[in-house]
């Protein structure tokens, strides 16, 4: 491809088409294999097989692929580790719903059958979702794909249950637990979702057994009242000292049950009495194991009432519950109903209320655990998080950790491997079933998605073999980039299970980042129809436009708001990009690789952009690997569109319109060097057009995926030719503000006056004369320090000096005093801002000495502005 054959606009379809499948079947995102070369490893959050990914997952896989893409080119052995997750509760709920629209359940099928239908459901939606890597650009190696359901990592679940199981971190017992009434599976705590929602305070009398009086109490939840196995107060409460002992007849159900006195109860609070429901309530559960009550379920795993419910057998949960109110106040022990809104438990897949119930269960012990994965972060392995105050989101959960209940009652995930033997009960918990199985049966239950997910990072690796090769070479793994939100459910799990059985950290660095958000800055959902699907985006815009809206975003743990208007800027930022390097192509005469030398006389445009240049590369480098991605991407845009594509590419206009062929090749080299290092930086975040354009610029190397990143040279960094192109873009510019307020077009020809301060500045304006009159076009140029301001004229103060048109007849004297009070005033204020920042002691102390330093050349280069425009206020009225 030619500048002749590129579009006039950059257009995206056209440019990603076939670069991806060509990428894959070269290998180019394997592993280098070079031995000596530091291996930097990302296994990929696994996105669950549920359906499409969204836009959170498009975020996700960008950071990834950018950080893996840079460190590729830097020369790492990089190793970007993709996988599913069979995503237990979420996928089963699918295929379940799918069935019932055909009239069928799992039941009618079987669990083989209906196992099967859910691998055929995997296969379709893996197939999706490496349709939507590839839109994305992902650099992952499919050859090393895992499934957390795959052989080598049931294997590895096996081992840890197993494990677990023997060091006695792994138990059996009936517990209260929350269960999914939809579902019909247990649920861990970080599975239900609160939500307020609208509900009531019934006020109750519970008659004395005696017939001596009522006791009165409130519950949200009438219809658990038939599985009352006590009621409790305070020890210390006055009110009812005499009634501890005695006994209620619990009404509806005339059993009777005791009043008993638990530190539990806050006497403050309503009556000071409460009901106990052990069966269906946690801190009664507890409360009941104390006093050594009863359990009493009321409810069927569906959330109907069972037969201990007495004649609400059968009925719905919230039925019962209008029927027990009902028949409480027709038995005259309903006091009053109080409306209020509290937060109920919902199930994170289904959304029903959760219902907490008695139920036999399989737990991790998680004390020791959590005490191991605490005791880590004190130590030179801990895993560092960004930002870092997510640290503490981790060891607060960690701190106030329960036992996390790991069965589940479904079909779909790891059977737990664990087997009863069909005569004598007896349990066999072990890697392999019993060698005379035809009198052992399995647990039914499988185990709790995260489990197999919390050993992602070396189960996908290869362990338990701890000689594999990949985990040998590739873990702990480099960086885990993830979302705030999953930090209790995956990322504390992954690193307590790594330390138990690999004895070290599972990632060295954590990158934690918001949610993406709507315009009005609300989360994406179904119910608000406000979810975008990012490949509709990548089929108007393109995926590098996603990807650098998606790359700088924000700041690390930050939400981020999309909007098609920033989708619009990026696609005109990539748009930039496309037309300068058409322009750099139509001047490079033919230039090859070889042939760039920069070594011959330059202008101060090129020192000044290859200095630029420089310190963007080192400032960009510094910024992706502290994960600063939004402001890499600021500087990178401000070098490329301002610098780059405003400034230097119309400044070498002048050269390569003239006749110094010397100066021609040395401009020209720099224009392809500059633009090559360009599109270089560029690759990690938008890596399709940039390797488009870098094939058919001057290049060494077969593709940009695997080209060296750039590296700063100290010695191209040149401060004079900075602050000498600073000053005569400041000249330019105020020209162009003059012309515009005084509404004189740039093709009309003024006499200009240039007055330095000094005499530095007066040989940099003089040596640029030539850009000088090709971007200000004056009619006659008087460059010089002490010149006099004669006559009526327009004056713009820049750095080093002021510029002056004399534009008599198109201004009046009283009106340039005005506008020149209002630039005084500017300036006074930002020279006042300054003095007072760097007046802060705490400021000077803390930061360092290269901002201070800023600091005070801005402060200097204010009051130098200041007194020229204050001195150029009182000439003209001494001419008033």
């Amino acid at each position: 491809m030619t500048e002749l054959e590129m579009s006039t606009k950059y257009q995206p379809q056209e440019v990603e088409k076939g670069k991806y499948k060509k990428w894959v079947e070269e290998k180019r995102f394997r592993p280098n294999g070079n031995p000596d070369a530091k291996p930097y490893s990302i296994v990929i959050p696994p996105p669950n097989v549920t359906g499409r990914l969204h836009l959170g997952h498009a975020w996700d896989v960008t950071l990834q692929d950018l950080l893996i893409r840079m460190k590729r080119m830097q020369g790492y052995d990089t190793l970007w580790l993709p996988g599913m997750d069979h995503a237990g509760i979420a996928t089963q709920a699918k295929v379940e719903a799918k069935l019932a629209e055909e009239g069928v359940s799992r039941h009618d099928l079987g669990r083989e059958a209906f196992v099967d239908k859910v691998w055929e459901w995997k296969e379709d939606y893996a197939s999706v979702i490496r349709d939507q890597w590839e839109k994305m650009g992902i650099s992952v190696d499919y050859d090393r794909e895992r499934f957390t359901l795959d052989e080598g990592l049931s294997d590895a679940v096996r081992k840890v249950f197993v494990t677990l199981y023997e060091k006695g971190l792994i138990y059996r017992g009936a517990y209260l637990i929350n269960w999914d009434p939809k579902a019909q599976t247990a649920l861990s705590d970080i599975e239900v979702i609160h939500k307020d929602v609208k509900g009531a305070f019934y006020h109750f009398r519970y008659p004395l057994a005696d017939g001596s009086g009522y006791v009165e109490l409130a519950t949200t939840r009438p219809e658990t009242m038939l599985g009352d196995t006590a009621v409790a107060v305070h020890p210390e409460d006055e009110r009812y000292a005499h009634l501890i002992g005695k006994t209620i007849m619990l009404p509806l159900m005339n059993r009777e049950i005791p009043i008993v006195a638990d530190d539990y109860v806050d006497k403050e609070f309503g009556t000071g009495v409460v009901k106990i429901t052990p069966a269906h309530d946690p801190n009664d559960f507890e409360v009941g194991l104390r006093h050594h009550l009863p359990q009493i379920n009321v409810m069927n795993n569906d959330a109907t009432m069972n037969q201990e419910a007495g004649k609400y057998e059968g009925m719905d949960r919230f039925e019962a519950r209008k029927a027990v109110v009902k028949d409480m106040e027709a038995a005259g022990l309903l006091v009053k109903v109080e409306e209020m809104v509290h937060s109920v438990g919902h199930s994170e897949r289904t959304d029903v209320v959760v219902e907490p119930l008695i139920s036999t269960q399989w737990f991790v012990k998680m004390a020791p655990l959590a005490e191991k994965a605490i005791e880590n972060q004190q130590t030179e392995d801990k895993v560092s998080f960004f930002p870092d105050r997510f640290e503490n989101t981790f060891i607060r959960w960690m701190d106030n950790i329960h036992d996390w209940v790991i069965s589940r009652q479904l079909w779909w995930g790891h059977q737990i491997p664990a087997w009863y033997h069909k005569e004598t009960g007896e349990m066999y918990v072990g890697m392999e079933a019993p060698a005379d199985i035809e009198n052992w049966e399995q647990d039914p239950d499988v185990l709790d998605t995260w489990f197999s997910s919390a050993l992602w990072p070396f189960s996908t690796m290869g362990w338990p073999n701890e000689e594999a090769e990949d985990f040998k070479r590739y873990f702990p793994t480099s960086t885990l980039v993830t979302g705030y939100d999953i930090i209790s459910f995956w990322v504390s799990r992954m690193i307590f299970q790594s330390l138990e059985f690999t004895e070290q950290r599972p990632f060295e660095n954590v990158l934690i980042h918001g949610l993406i958000r709507d315009e009005q800055g609300r989360k994406m959902s179904k119910s608000l129809g406000n979810g975008i699907d990012p490949m509709d985006v990548i089929e108007q815009y393109g995926a590098d436009a996603l990807r650098w809206f998606l790359a700088n975003g924000s700041s690390p743990g930050q939400d981020v708001r999309f909007s098609y208007e920033k989708m619009d800027a990026a696609w005109n930022f990539i748009n930039k990009i496309w037309n300068a390097s058409r322009y750099v192509l139509m001047n490079l005469d033919g230039l090859t690789y070889e042939e760039i030398n920069m070594d011959g006389e330059k202008t101060v445009a090129d020192e000044w952009i290859l200095s630029s240049l420089n310190r963007t590369t080192k400032k960009v480098t510094e910024l992706f690997e502290k994960f600063e991605f939004g402001e890499a991407g600021r500087l990178l845009y401000h070098f490329i569109w301002d610098e780059y594509c405003d400034w230097y590419i119309e400044m070498t206009k002048e050269v390569l319109q003239g006749e110094n062929e010397a100066a021609k090749q040395t401009t020209r080299s720099i224009l392809a060097h500059v633009l090559d290092h360009i599109l270089r930086l560029l690759h990690p975040i938008m890596p399709f057009v940039t390797e488009e354009i870098w094939q058919n610029v001057p290049h060494e190397g077969d593709s940009l995926v695997v080209a060296a990143y750039p590296v700063a040279e100290e010695s191209l960094i040149n401060e004079h030719a900075e602050n000498a192109m600073n000053k005569l873009i400041g000249l330019i510019r105020g020209v162009r503000n003059i012309r515009n307020e005084m509404n004189t077009p740039l093709s009309k020809k003024v006499s200009m006056q240039i007055n330095a301060v000094d005499e530095e500045t007066e040989k940099i304006f003089l040596a640029n004369e030539a850009y000088i009159v090709r971007f200000c076009n004056p009619e006659e140029l008087t460059i010089g320090q002490n010149l006099s301001a004669e006559g009526e004229m327009v004056t713009a103060v820049i750095s080093g000096g002021e510029v002056r048109m004399p534009l008599a007849g198109l201004i009046k004297l009283e009106d340039e005093i005005i506008r020149l009070e209002g630039e005084a005033a500017k300036l006074q204020k930002e020279v006042d801002r300054v003095v007072k920042k760097l007046g802060n002691e705490s400021f000077v102390k803390k930061a360092p000495e290269a901002v201070v330093a800023g600091e005070q050349a801005k402060e200097r280069d204010y009051r130098e502005k200041l007194a020229l425009v204050e001195a150029r206020i009182a000439s003209l009225k001494e001419q008033q």
